[in-house]
């Protein structure tokens, strides 16, 4: 049967003492976690261990005895590691030894206590204890479709990984405490530690507090009953710039709860929320300072006017075509008379509407990029409104050219019904050409909303934490691990080197991903185009009764 020692490369140059750890029976392994020194007692470490096992729930145990001798033989020294055996009975008791500088370590077992001892064969790896402590191992996405053995596969690594992360307590003691024990692990020169991070974890306690008593009070005004009357409760439910608000409130809720996160995805849902939060503020703050520089929004005042008139007389020239014999057709000239003054009449409105609200437009816009400071995706959601108000005239025009065009459809469907293979009906083509233009303002409209509601979920949902992770520290988010062999000798060990497997970007995407808020109908592209032919309405909002995609 062969024997998996996984050995922490750190201890590699540890003085000579006793290995503690875990043996996981089930899998014939031990996983050293330390390297005792001499001089110790005995009792004080079986001591210490049962403190360890008592706080951690992991069963640590000494597991045999590490030589690094130094010299050529310390036969002494090699007959006291056997005889440290009878006092700390663990089957099968571990000898592994060093000598000198070479790369080749002998490695036996004993079984005192076996009536039948039986020599295995011993693996050797090696492992990096720091990276498998602060490394979280994913399990399979595709775990409903993979095989057995792969499970199997993923749950021994992760009893491995676990006893690693752990024993966290027994890594915070280092050469320099005056306990009796002297332990050599991956921190034993020194606890790894950040002045600047300890500063902001003592900062953060009376921040997050006053924040939380902001954020409570905030969310108090919000659930009154003044909210819930019609005009407010209908724009608070519409309005993109609202949902949005009401979705960072939730972020803000998360990242301010004094609730410690219980497992590693509530932690790195908190931490991308909190990143995903600081980069959407830092971009809006950069888009502020953009604007409010060199007089821009001034200058993009002054701009919409023209543009606004541009696109009315655009609009005019449309529907004068239309009035007159489009393409050579022959229209129904009342019916193309009344319509077109109708539509005109709605130009005439919008342009009145934006000309008498053109002294207050600089103002309007002034406070809208000082809306930037609450985040990119706030100004964005607020320029997605400003678009629908001023396009509003358009989506008009949609709704009763649809309505018109929905009515023309069933009349062709009866009168299809009615002279099926008899004649030839012309008005199919009429009235296909009609409202065709006035679907093409429509859908420019919702591909241009849909642009800039894709990129505030995109800003929203990314999980920029887990992805920065992923870049510079790429060992915290395992997906598995390899083994590497090293070189070998007759007679010694096989020895492997064990090596993270990053997760892929795709699985960090996938696993972190936050989740998104909108008020927006997720239709498919397959819907919209369904609902244009057919000339049922595209809702600019959610509409209760309609299934979304």
């Amino acid at each position: 049967m062969v024997l998996k020692v996984f050995f922490p490369s750190c201890c590699s140059s540890a003085e000579s003492g006793i290995l503690i750890g875990r043996w996981i029976s089930g899998q014939n392994s031990a996983v050293i976690l330390a390297v005792v020194h001499f001089p110790f007692i005995p009792v004080q470490v079986k001591q210490y261990l049962s403190e360890v096992q008592r706080v951690t729930k992991v069963s640590v145990s000494v597991l045999g005895s590490w030589s690094n001798s130094k010299q050529e033989k310390e036969e002494s020294l090699s007959e006291f590691l056997e005889d440290l055996g009878t006092i700390f009975s663990h089957e099968p008791w571990i000898q592994i030894s060093k000598e000198g500088n070479s790369k080749f370590w002998s490695c036996s077992t004993l079984q005192k206590h076996s009536n039948n001892p039986k020599e295995e064969e011993i693996i050797l790896v090696y492992y990096d204890q720091r990276k498998v402590m602060l490394s979280h191992l994913h399990p399979p996405l595709d775990t409903a479709t993979s095989a057995d053995h792969e499970a199997d596969d993923a749950s021994k690594l992760s009893a491995i990984f676990d006893t690693v992360a752990k024993s966290k307590i027994l890594f915070m003691t280092d050469r320099y405490d005056d306990g009796p024990i002297k332990l050599t692990h991956w921190q034993s020169d020194g606890v790894e530690a950040s002045i600047i991070v300890e500063l902001m974890k003592q900062a953060s306690v009376p921040a997050c507090m006053l924040l939380t008593f902001l954020l409570s009070l905030i969310s108090g005004i919000c659930r009154s009953r003044v909210l819930k009357f019609w005009p407010l409760s209908f724009l608070w439910s519409k309005l993109s710039t609202c949902e949005q608000l009401g979705h960072r409130l939730q972020h803000l809720q998360v990242i301010s709860s004094n609730k410690k996160a219980q497992t590693q995805t509530q932690l790195m849902r908190k931490a991308n929320i909190f990143v995903s939060l600081l980069i959407d503020v830092a971009l809006g703050i950069l888009l502020m300072s953009w604007l409010y520089r060199k007089n821009r929004i001034g200058h993009l005042a002054d701009t919409l006017i023209p543009v606004a008139d541009h696109v009315a007389e655009e609009l005019q020239d449309l529907l004068q075509w239309l009035m007159g014999a489009p393409a050579g057709l022959k229209m129904n000239r009342a019916l193309d008379q009344v319509l077109g003054r109708f539509f005109l009449y709605h130009i005439h409105l919008w342009i009145s509407y934006i000309h008498l609200m053109s002294p207050f437009i600089e103002m309007i816009l002034w406070y809208v990029g000082l809306s930037a400071c609450l985040g990119l995706t706030v100004a964005l959601c607020i320029l997605s409104d400003i678009i629908a108000l001023l396009t509003f005239h358009i989506y008009c025009f949609y709704v009763y050219g649809a309505r018109l065009y929905c009515l023309k459809i069933y009349g062709l469907s009866s009168l299809w019904r009615l002279f099926r293979g008899k004649k030839w009906n012309v008005l199919r083509q009429r009235v296909d050409s009609c409202s065709y233009d006035l679907d093409q303002l429509r859908l420019l409209v919702v591909i241009v909303q849909g642009l800039i509601h894709l990129l505030v979920d995109l800003i929203d949902s990314l999980p920029l934490y887990s992805i920065i992770l992923r870049l510079c520290r790429s060992y915290r988010l395992a997906a598995g691990v390899k083994f590497r062999v090293l070189e070998q000798q007759d007679g010694k060990p096989l020895r492997l080197l064990m090596q993270i497997n990053p997760l892929s970007y795709g699985s960090v995407v996938q696993t972190y991903r936050l989740p998104t808020y909108s008020c927006y109908p997720k239709d498919s592209w397959t819907s919209l185009c369904k609902k244009l032919f057919l000339g049922e309405l595209i809702y600019p909002w959610k509409h209760k009764g309609e299934k979304q995609d």
